[in-house]
Order: structure tokens, then sequence, then C-alpha cells
């Protein structure tokens, strides 16, 4: 296969006991065959963390560095990230080594061979505690059923994509950003392999289940308006069946000669219908939400420093 240009945006964050080692990896594996560059960024780690990125950035030549003022979350990394790529193919990989950097080469052969627009890496064997594993499927489910993305069963944070993909999500896009939501912007040719997933060696994983639950939902509603759908057709349902209650409470004590047993019933379908009012309302006052924040234009980022190896002068700091 002829030598590709490929970036490696790797989102950083307290982790300084494996980026030499993922630096050296990328070395060993990806530049010997490619033209390559690997843009750290910094999510709001410790100085300490920023101090390891200035001294790959000295002593590798493909190696980039950007810090960005407060930690923003994965995904806000990642498109700072990606809107400094320079190669015509992006790879987003995770820092703790789980991703092995020597499965990268796989992933630019599917893509290119496959005519692929986005290509996930999966793991082969997840090595993960059981919360962690139910909260990623119920985040990839979030992804299938409110995104319409047929391969969302198989997306992970081990993605290869076009770079040109990023024009289709190059404006302001808020606080609660999903790349992969925003890769289905512009892109419709979707595929997975899968590759090793090695076990985690140092530290602990940042995505607890709440977080991923939160991020879940705040993809669902930020990108989609199933949720809403879904509250109207509860709302019917509820509707049919509040005027069925009232057909058995005027009908029985005609066919029977007894009326229907007033406290519970009333106790019971109150309570109903409250919940199903109190759901729908949470529905729309999520989306009040996501309206509420955009009115606000917070940045999805803001980048404290570059390293010396990018020109500040051509990138925005805040976006």
């Amino acid at each position: 296969m002829t030598s590709t240009g490929i970036s490696i945006v790797v989102p950083v964050y307290n982790s300084t006991q494996t980026l030499r080692e993922l630096v050296a990896r990328i070395e060993n594996s990806v530049a010997t065959t490619h033209s390559c560059e690997v843009i750290l960024v910094d999510d709001g780690s410790t100085s300490e963390t920023w101090k390891v990125i200035q001294e790959l950035c000295d002593s590798s030549p493909i190696v980039r560095g950007v810090r960005l003022s407060r930690n923003y979350g994965q995904h806000n990394a990642l498109i700072a990230g990606v809107r400094v790529a320079k190669f015509p193919l992006t790879v987003t990989i995770d820092d703790d080594l789980q991703n092995p950097p020597e499965e990268i080469e796989r992933l630019v052969e599917t893509l290119l061979d496959g005519d692929y627009d986005v290509i996930y890496g999966v793991p082969d064997q997840v090595k993960q505690s059981l919360p962690r594993k139910l909260a990623g499927k119920m985040t990839r489910a979030a992804l299938s059923s409110g995104l319409g993305i047929d391969s969302a069963p198989a997306v992970s944070s081990f993605r290869i994509f076009r770079t040109s993909s990023r024009n289709a999500f190059a404006g302001d896009l808020g606080t609660n950003v999903s790349l992969d939501a925003l890769l289905t912007w512009g892109n419709a040719r979707f595929g997975s392999i899968r590759v090793r997933h090695d076990p985690r060696n140092v530290g602990e994983s940042n995505y607890t289940f709440r977080k991923l639950l939160s991020f879940a939902i705040d993809t669902t509603t930020g990108y989609s308006t199933k949720p809403l759908q879904a509250a109207s057709l509860l709302g019917m349902v509820t509707a049919v069946f509040g005027f069925a209650l009232m057909v058995v409470v005027v009908l029985r004590p005609l066919v029977t000669g007894n009326p229907v047993p007033g406290f519970p019933f009333l106790a019971s379908t109150i309570a109903f219908f409250s919940g199903v009012q109190l759901l729908t309302l949470g529905v729309i006052g999520e989306y009040l939400a996501r309206m509420h924040f955009r009115i606000m234009r917070k940045p999805t980022y803001v980048v404290e420093e570059f390293d010396k190896n990018l020109n500040d002068t051509e990138f925005p700091k805040a976006l």
C-alpha cells in the first residue's frame, strides 16, 4: 500500500505514565511507513502533563501539542485536535495504550481498500468492568436509535476518518458535542473491524457509568428529535388510555349496577397521568436546556497554548 499522510489525535488527561510509550510505538509502527503527526491535546491536566508533552515535542519532529484552558471533555478535546490536523486521514486513539498503535495500519487499509468514510476499531475482547460495559452499550444504543447510525454497535474511541469530514462541522458547536454524531453530518459510509484490546496497566478510566449515561442523554437530545417523538407517542397512548378509563367509569354502573371504586381508582389514575406529564416535561426541558446553552454561545473549547511546532496564527484559539 502506498504511503498516506495520517494525523493521529490523542486526547490527554493526566497520563504522564503512558505518553512516552504511546509516541514511541507510533514512531516505530505508523511513522515508518506513512507521513504522520501526533497531536496531543491536553484537556486540562496537571502542569506536569503539559511538561511531558512539551518534552515530546522537543524530542520528536512528528509530535505537536495543544493545551486547553480547562477540562472540556474527551470529545471537545478531539474536536480541537481534529481542527489542527494537516494530513488527509485522521485517527483518534486514547492515551491509555489499551488501543495498540500497531493496529492503526489495519484501520488505514480497511478505510482505503473498502472506500469508506469512517472505520471504527472494535475491541475483540473488552477488558472492562460490568458497569462500564453496560454504560458503553447504553451509549451505543443511544447513538443507534437517536441518530440512526447503522454501525453504532461498533462505535469506539479508536477510529479513522477522512480529515475533510471536519468541513461538515466547521462552525460553532456549543459545549455538549459528540464526534461520532458530527461525523454523520458529512459521511454515509461507516464500517468497523476487530482490533486487539490490551488491559489497562496504569490508572483507571475517567468514564464512569454516570458520565457515560449523561453523555448518552446529551448526545441523543443534542443531535436527534427522537426523544420528542417518543414523548408525543407516549402522550397519544395515555390519551387513549384515559379515554378507555372514562368509558369504564361511565358504562360499568349501567352494565353491572356497581360504580368503580372511588379513591383507589382516582389515586392510581392521578399518579399514572402525573408521571407521564412529568416525563414529557423533562424531555422538553432537556431540549430547552440545549437551546439555552447554544444561545449563550459558550465555546466548545478554549486553547490556552500551542507548542512551538504549531503556528497558533493558523488556528482559532476558541471555537
